[in-house]
């Protein structure tokens, strides 16, 4: 199995993570259309997820990943899995959010939540486990404040912009709150079905790469309730049938699976360093993704282009306080 063990290789791919899981959605944005809406779009970033997993298990797990299979562990098996439900009920909401909102919106509100909600869940782990937090609460805190006025900052500016389009802003912003709440729970569930020597914190016993895979079966078996729901109920437009699916280009249905395989590329170099960066620091820094985002966002799309003045002020400070909180809450796990 391939796993790295030296400190600085961990925390680059801890941030190659990072790129990725703050990138894939420029997949969505490059085949949105009237008639290719997100929720087909999501069928196929689906499959580039499962297949991704897939590959990543079998070449990089090797035979390891062939002796759990072999020797299964339902505890950690249903726990994995019920991590990549999770996400997948709250990426779903996310790319809804993306949808209707834009990337520098769905991703500071829903991602940020899902960050700082992670944090402190983490935190109350540790502390009724009669514990106590292995750094510097104070820097954690002020961290997750700085970030909290980040996320009002960002729903502020997109205030702003919808105002100017006689639109309201509840709907995207709703579905990037949902989103946040369910990303809280997925990384602490896939991390306690990992096997301690491979990650601290692991409770179970599968490596990383087995751990990965179920994740991904988690969503491949989900995605058809989820998705098949959402395009009988949409958030936004009429109802879609899997006929509007199959309409599809096949360049359409490949850039799609590319966003598959972008996030789920960053989650497998994410636990191919698992072993040697600090678990705390490890999420903080892979889930920074909103900072990629907002960049994609803002500055490639152009989604505040036409905003009212003083927008732009309210989106620099958004961006640099992010940055910021990210900076504290990284040097309080020392």
């Amino acid at each position: 199995m391939i796993l790295v063990h030296n400190y600085i290789l961990a925390i680059i791919c801890c941030c190659i993570c990072c790129i990725c899981w703050g990138s894939w959605a420029n997949t969505q944005k490059l085949v949105a259309t009237p008639k290719w809406r997100f929720e087909l779009f999501y069928w196929d970033f689906t499959w580039g997820v499962f297949l991704t997993a897939a590959l990543g298990a079998l070449l990089l797990g090797g035979p390891v990943f062939i002796d759990n299979l072999t020797h299964l562990d339902l505890g950690s098996t249903g726990c994995a899995m019920l991590g990549g439900i999770v996400w997948n009920f709250a990426n779903i909401f996310l790319t809804a959010a993306i949808a209707i909102a834009g990337m520098s919106v769905g991703f500071p509100i829903g991602g940020g939540l899902g960050w700082i909600g992670g944090i402190i869940f983490n935190y109350l782990l540790v502390i009724l486990a009669g514990h106590t937090y292995p750094g510097n609460q104070a820097l954690l805190w002020i961290g997750v404040a700085i970030i909290i006025v980040a996320i009002y900052l960002c729903a502020k500016a997109y205030g702003n912009l919808t105002s100017t389009r006689k639109q309201t802003p509840t709907k995207g912003i709703v579905l990037a709150v949902i989103s946040g709440i369910g990303l809280i729970f997925f990384y602490g569930l896939v991390v306690k079905s990992l096997d301690p020597m491979y990650v601290n914190g692991g409770t179970g016993t599968l490596a990383p790469y087995t751990g990965v895979f179920f994740f991904a079966l988690g969503v491949l078996i989900s995605t058809p309730i989820f998705n098949t729901f959402v395009m009988h109920h949409p958030f936004d437009g009429p109802k879609l049938t899997f006929k509007d699916y199959l309409a599809g280009s096949s360049r359409t249905h490949l850039i799609g699976m590319l966003g598959g395989l972008i996030w789920m590329g960053g989650m497998v170099i994410s636990f191919m360093g698992s072993g040697a960066a600090n678990p705390a620091i490890s999420y903080a820094l892979s889930n920074a993704a909103p900072i990629v985002a907002m960049i994609w966002g803002v500055w490639i799309w152009k989604e505040f282009k036409g905003a009212p003045k003083g927008t732009y002020p309210l989106i620099g400070a958004m961006f640099l306080l992010f940055i910021v909180g990210l900076v504290l809450i990284t040097m309080s796990n020392g």
